[in-house]
């Protein structure tokens, strides 16, 4: 690649030449094909500067570095302009890639054939034959001729009564102490209590008549 190199009141070496000539052949690998591309060397009291300039099909990469010595001036202004390279490529390729749902969206709708409706069948006097309709299937469900009956799980535990007579608090802790979520007792008066669990935790008290 042909690049134009411009001097200010410094003097351009052969190795800073060629270090140019390389690094600008690194970018326009990266960017494709380069129209032009510039180089501009000067000196600004004790700082040497390099400005770069490199035109692309449809993008421009300026980029300027700054040091005390024309080679660490240049070597700046090239790593800027790579990395502005670097970026414009991502994002051409980032806007050509589609996501599926935009190419499935962008496609055109299958067009159906259009089928002509079949001619009509006709009777032997000439009138047309009504088409008859198909009868819809109706399910049938059976029933079982006698429910079934489930015979309850009989258990007998002495543990739900009470043998001594007890008061109410005294009928709450012994259920809470045997782990019972039903107890049958009696008060002091001979009276017959039902203390059981409901489902929402609570104790709830029946008196048997």
């Amino acid at each position: 690649m042909d690049v134009e190199l411009t001097a200010r009141q410094v003097r351009i070496s052969k190795a800073l030449r060629e270090q140019a000539e390389e690094g600008m052949e690194r970018i326009a690998r990266i960017v494709g094909r380069t129209t032009g591309a510039s180089l501009t060397f000067r000196t600004e009291r004790h700082l040497q500067i390099a400005e770069l300039t490199l035109t692309a099909r449809q993008h421009t990469i300026a980029a300027t570095g700054q040091a005390t010595t024309q080679e660490a001036a240049l070597r700046d202004a090239l790593d800027h302009a790579e990395q502005q390279a670097r970026r414009h490529r991502d994002r051409n390729i980032s806007r050509k890639r589609l996501p599926k749902e935009e190419k499935l969206m962008a496609a055109p709708p299958v067009a159906r054939p259009k089928t002509r409706p079949a001619a009509p069948e006709l009777s032997e006097d000439g009138q047309p034959i009504k088409p008859v309709k198909p009868r819809a299937s109706i399910p049938v469900h059976s029933f079982p001729a006698k429910p079934t009956v489930v015979e309850p799980h009989i258990l007998k535990s002495s543990e739900a009564i009470a043998m001594r007579p007890m008061t109410l608090e005294e009928a709450v802790k012994e259920a809470e102490f045997r782990d019972r979520d039903l107890l049958v007792f009696r008060n002091s008066a001979g009276e017959m209590f039902v203390l059981h669990r409901r489902r929402d935790g609570q104790m709830e008290l029946v008196e048997i008549p």
